[in-house]
């Protein structure tokens, strides 16, 4: 009997929900109707690409013979273990985003914590550090080519006044790759700043008082107040700096081409050159799957970090 009784209820219930003015099939065709342009084109540019690139990672696939090509199996994924160029490329890859991510977050919280002090005039310089984040990076490598200059770049000429060598910089292997970085954590920390800077605002300053009562320093307060209060949007930032690093190529396109001596060539670019300069579709995307199975691995090994150390 209960079960009947519950079963009355489960359908009057269901009735009433089908009956009510939530449900109405206009407002469903309505949002499929606004999420289809949305999902054709993450059709077209996410699920296909990605499709196609585990379809001709198989194969030997060469641009100008489309029609040619065969299946080689696993020969393009064998190749990568003895590519030199490659694997030069990985290790860049690796050095500068060890080197950009710490650099670029550091610089980021810096900045949000000296614009979040309420003194007159931090709206300009909250502007000032946050636009070159909306500068294109072709810009921004073409500006910092220019004054990077071995011979005539602005930074020698100010280095040779105050009693220092010119650097060679984007010319030399040493220092290429490291030039980029600062270049790149400059350019991209101001993005960061402002997430930090909201994170800021949403401490409740109680605790900070607290602080104060109980005789804790600037760094005690930054270090015990600050950090935890920030940790969520810190994983946040490390996952999505990380990736965007893995993603560079724009810097040193512009700025030395990959060289000099493939030190500054990263994968991105590498599989750009294998792709369309020598039209080795098949390796390629051999490649490019490779390199995005690395960098799911690489978000699932940052989260659990974080969630093991918040569960601590």
């Amino acid at each position: 009997m209960k079960t009947v009784k519950n079963f009355v209820k489960i359908r009057n219930t269901t009735e009433h929900y089908r009956n009510s003015e939530h449900y109405k099939k206009g407002e469903v065709v309505s949002a499929f109707g606004f999420l289809t342009p949305a999902m054709i084109l993450a059709i077209l540019f996410i699920v296909l690409p990605i499709f196609l690139a585990f379809t001709y990672g198989f194969t030997d696939y060469y641009l100008l013979k489309p029609n040619d090509k065969q299946f080689i199996g696993l020969e393009n994924f064998k190749r990568m273990l003895t590519d030199e160029v490659l694997i030069q490329s990985f290790l860049n890859t690796i050095k500068f985003v060890v080197g950009v991510v710490p650099l670029q977050l550091a610089m980021a919280l810096g900045l949000a914590l000296i614009i979040n002090k309420k003194v007159k005039g931090v709206g300009f310089f909250r502007t000032a550090y946050f636009s070159p984040a909306v500068l294109s990076l072709v810009v921004i490598s073409i500006l910092w080519t220019v004054l990077l200059n071995p011979t005539s770049g602005l930074i020698n000429e100010i280095l040779v006044n105050i009693g220092i060598p010119k650097q060679p910089f984007l010319s030399s292997a040493d220092q290429a790759m490291y030039t980029i970085v600062v270049i790149s954590a400059w350019s991209g920390c101001g993005y960061q700043m402002m997430i930090f800077l909201a994170g800021l605002k949403n401490i409740d300053g109680s605790l900070y008082e607290a602080a104060d009562i109980d005789g804790a320093n600037a760094f005690q307060k930054f270090l015990y107040i600050t950090i935890p209060s920030l940790k969520p949007i810190l994983m946040f930032l490390v996952i999505t700096t990380t990736i965007q690093a893995f993603k560079l190529i724009v810097q040193p396109m512009v700025m030395t081409g990959g060289g000099p001596d493939y030190s500054t060539m990263t994968i991105l670019q590498y599989i750009y050159e294998y792709g369309f300069r020598h039209r080795n579709i098949g390796y390629a995307s051999a490649v490019t799957l490779v390199f995005t199975i690395f960098l799911v691995f690489v978000s699932m090994v940052i989260k659990k970090l974080f969630r093991e150390e918040r569960a601590a």
